[in-house]
C-alpha cells in the first residue's frame, strides 16, 4: 500500500482552505445582480428583472418580476413564438396574380386581380415580375381594372394606441394586405457640385403616386439638419426633404400614405412603361377576386417564407414585420376552423383574432392572459402590459419545444454580432457572443429579454425591462452589465 506523504496532505489541506476561503469570497448571482440594481439603476427609474436556468429546470433571480411594464418591442417574441408554433409550413405569405374575362387578340376584355396576402417583403423587383407576367400573356389593351383583393384584413391601418404623431417615420407603416417596399418610400440624397445648390435625390421604388419638392442645400449649414417628411397631416404624399446635405450619399425614409393604392397604381405605372394601356382612365381600384370557377385564370404567386419574416421581426425588429405575423396567425386559427363547405376568406382577420391566439400562448406558458394587456404583435402600442416573469416563461415554453427552439434561436439579435445587439456588448466584453435576445425601447422604456450562455455552459431565460429612464445609454448599459454577470455564471 503506499502511503500518502504528510507534505503532500498538509499542501492538499492548504489549498481546499483557499479554494473555500475564494469561493466565500465570491458574490453569489443573487448579490451580484442585486448590487447592479443598487448601484447601477439609473436614478428615478425601476427595473423588473427575471432569471431562469433552463437546464437545472429553476428560478435563478427575480426583482419586481411580476411588475407590469411597457415592453416596446419584446413583445414581438410572443409574436414570433406564437406564429413559429402554429406551424412549420416555409411558406406563409403568398400574393397571387390572376385575371378574369377573355382574350381578344391583345386585348383583355375583363379585370387583372393581385389578391394581398400580407407579405412585407414584396418589392419593386416583385412589381417588375407581376408586370412582366402580364406582358407575357400578349396583353397590350386591358379592357377592365387592376383590382386589389384587400380581403385578408380589415381596414383598420394602425395598431390600438398607436401615436399618430409618429407618423410619418418608417417604423410606422401604414398597413395592408398589399404592402410594397415596406410601406416607405426610400430617399438617397447626394450632395451637389456647388455650396448652396440643391442636393440631387432619388427616390425607391419609382412611382408617379407620390410627389418629390426638394428643398435641400449642399454644405450649408444655415439650411438645417437634412430631413425627409410630406403632407401628412392632410393625409397626402407630397414628400419634402429639406436641410443640409453634407455627406456623400444619405437615405431618408417616408412612409406612404395608403399602402394598397401605392402598390396597384405604381404596378399600373409598370405595365403602362411595358406597352399595356387602359381602356378605362381609372387603372385601378378594390374588389375581391370572384369564385375561381367564373373564368378567373391564375398567372403567378410570390411567395415568402414564414422564417424570413420572423426574421426580420426579430433581429432587426421591423414593426411591419411583426404586425404581418400578428396577420398570419389569425389566418391560420380561422382556417382551422374553415370546412370544405366554407367559402374561400369567409372571414376577415382582424388583429383580435391574432391576439386570441397569443393570450393562448400564455395560457399555455402557465399565465393568466386576463392579468395582463396585449394590444398589437410590434409593440408601438402603450396600451400593451407584460412582466418579465410572463417574458422568461414564453422564452422556457419556446426552448422546452425543439420545433420551435431551432427556428427561434437563429432570429434573435446576437450580442456583439447581428440585428439590433450588433453594437452591444463587443468583443472583450463578458457577454460578447454568448446572449441571443430582442430589445425593445421607445421614450422612457428600454427592455431586453432572450437567452444567455454562461461560462459553465448553462443556458438561462432572462428578460430586463427597464421603465421611466430617460437615458436609453444608461439603460442599455446596465442590462449589458446584467448579461455580464449571467454570462460569467
Amino acid at each position: 500500500m503506499k502511503t500518502f506523504p504528510l507534505y503532500s496532505l498538509l499542501v492538499a489541506l492548504f489549498s481546499l482552505l483557499i479554494s473555500l476561503h475564494t469561493i466565500a469570497q465570491t458574490p453569489t448571482l443573487q448579490q451580484q445582480l442585486d448590487s447592479l440594481v443598487a448601484q447601477a439603476l439609473p436614478r428615478g427609474s425601476h427595473v423588473g428583472i427575471s432569471v431562469y436556468d433552463l437546464e437545472g429546470n429553476q428560478q435563478l433571480y427575480q426583482h419586481q418580476a411580476d411588475r407590469l411594464s411597457r415592453p416596446a418591442s419584446t413583445i414581438k417574441l410572443l409574436t414570433a413564438i406564437t406564429a413559429l408554433s402554429l406551424s412549420s409550413e416555409e411558406t406563409a405569405f403568398q400574393t397571387e396574380l390572376w385575371y378574369r374575362g377573355k382574350m381578344a387578340n391583345d386585348t383583355l376584355v375583363g379585370d387583372i386581380y393581385v389578391v394581398g396576402g400580407m407579405d412585407p417583403e414584396v418589392s419593386e423587383v416583385h412589381l417588375d415580375s407581376l408586370a412582366a407576367t402580364i406582358a407575357a400573356q400578349g396583353i397590350r389593351v386591358v379592357r377592365g381594372k387592376v383590382l386589389g383583393d384587400v380581403s385578408l384584413r380589415d381596414s383598420l391601418y394602425w395598431g390600438n394606441g398607436w401615436a399618430w404623431d409618429d407618423t410619418p417615420e418608417s417604423y410606422q407603416p401604414y398597413l395592408s394586405p398589399l404592402m410594397l417596399n415596406r410601406g416607405y418610400v426610400g430617399i438617397t440624397v447626394w450632395p451637389a457640385e456647388e455650396t448652396g445648390a440643391p442636393a440631387q435625390l432619388a427616390c425607391t421604388p419609382h412611382s408617379t403616386f407620390y410627389t418629390l419638392t426638394n428643398h435641400t442645400a449642399t454644405r450649408l449649414p444655415a439650411a438645417g439638419t437634412l430631413r425627409a417628411t410630406r403632407d401628412w397631416l392632410t393625409q397626402g404624399n407630397n414628400l419634402v426633404v429639406t436641410g443640409n446635405a453634407a455627406r456623400a450619399v444619405q437615405e431618408l425614409r417616408v412612409n406612404i400614405f395608403d399602402p394598397g393604392r401605392f402598390f396597384l397604381h405604381t404596378l399600373c405605372d409598370k405595365l403602362q412603361a411595358r406597352g399595356i394601356s387602359f381602356a378605362d382612365t381609372a387603372a385601378y381600384d378594390f374588389a375581391a377576386l370572384p369564385p375561381q370557377d367564373t373564368l378567373c385564370t391564375h398567372l403567378l404567386t410570390l411567395s415568402t417564407p414564414l422564417i424570413r419574416v420572423a426574421n426580420e421581426a426579430l433581429k432587426e425588429s421591423e414593426n411591419l414585420h411583426a404586425e404581418a405575423l400578428l396577420c398570419y396567425i389569425g389566418q391560420t386559427a380561422l382556417e382551422r376552423e374553415l370546412t370544405e363547405e366554407t367559402a374561400r376568406r369567409a372571414r376577415t382577420v382582424s388583429a383580435s383574432d391574432g391576439l386570441d391566439q397569443v393570450r393562448h400562448l400564455m395560457r399555455e406558458s402557465g399565465h393568466d392572459p386576463r392579468h395582463y394587456k396585449v394590444v398589437d404583435g410590434c409593440g408601438l402600442s402603450n396600451y400593451n402590459y407584460l412582466s418579465p416573469q410572463l417574458l422568461v416563461d414564453v422564452l422556457r415554453y419556446a426552448y422546452n419545444r425543439p420545433d420551435i427552439r431551432e427556428r427561434l434561436m437563429p432570429c434573435l439579435p446576437q450580442s456583439g454580432v447581428s440585428g439590433t445587439l450588433k453594437y452591444r456588448m463587443p468583443r472583450g466584453h463578458k457577454a460578447h457572443k454568448r446572449v441571443r435576445a430582442k430589445t425593445g425601447s421607445f421614450t422612457a422604456i428600454n427592455c431586453l429579454a432572450g437567452y444567455a450562455s454562461t461560462a459553465s455552459g448553462k443556458t438561462l431565460a432572462f428578460a430586463i425591462m427597464n421603465q421611466n429612464v430617460l437615458s436609453a445609454a444608461q439603460a442599455r448599459a446596465f442590462q449589458d452589465a446584467v448579461c455580464g454577470v449571467l454570462a460569467s455564471y
